[in-house]
């Protein structure tokens, strides 16, 4: 009895020689770049769009703050230095960063055309806050920090004098009261009680 090999009846060199087969394979090619003829005909050159549409992000522009202190021109380290944008009266929300050791805080996710309030604040300086519109792609910001002033008064002028408290923590200021004395009773003279007279008869 002679058995025939069942991989030598499918092996790839029978498959070719098939003329069924590669009709199949011929046919199953042209269907499938039947739609792709089909599309370049229609004369539309922009792909189907499907999903929601892709809004780009606004530009952007790059902000490096430097922050010094006023009186010797160093850098103030951990500084925090707010940005708050707004846009075509849009608030934006608030942006919060650190100052590193040369005192510069780079930010570059604002809005370009925004206006952005700068706001800075540090141990032992004023708080320094200013409006800044951006129009350019980046922008350097040098803030030179002053010690704090006096307060504002409407009674007293206190235009450039330094300011009565030192900084940092402070203890709060209660009044001086005298000790107290112990009460004594009071004493208030009585009168004589007035002699009643009578007239007479």
């Amino acid at each position: 009895m002679l058995l025939r090999n069942p991989l030598r009846i499918h092996s790839g060199r029978a498959f070719l020689l098939c003329p069924f087969a590669m009709a199949l394979c011929l046919f199953a090619l042209l269907v499938s770049f039947a739609p792709l003829h089909a599309r370049a005909q229609d004369g539309t050159s922009t792909p189907e769009k499907h999903g929601r549409k892709y809004k780009a992000p606004p530009d952007t522009s790059r902000i490096e703050v430097t922050v010094l202190k006023g009186f010797n021109k160093k850098p103030i380290m951990n500084a925090a230095v707010v940005f708050h944008p707004t846009k075509d009266g849009t608030d934006e929300g608030n942006l919060e960063m650190k100052t590193d050791p040369d005192g510069k805080a780079v930010i570059d996710v604002i809005p370009t055309g925004s206006k952005v309030t700068i706001q800075v604040i540090a141990d032992g300086f004023a708080t320094f806050a200013e409006d800044y519109v951006v129009k350019e792609a980046s922008r350097q910001i040098l803030i030179n920090m002053q010690r704090p002033k006096a307060q504002v008064s409407a009674y007293i002028d206190n235009n450039g004098k330094p300011s009565e408290l030192k900084p940092g923590v402070q203890d709060p200021v209660r009044p001086k009261t005298k000790p107290a004395t112990p009460a004594t009773p009071a004493t208030t003279p009585v009168a004589p009680p007035a002699a009643t007279t009578t007239p007479k008869p």
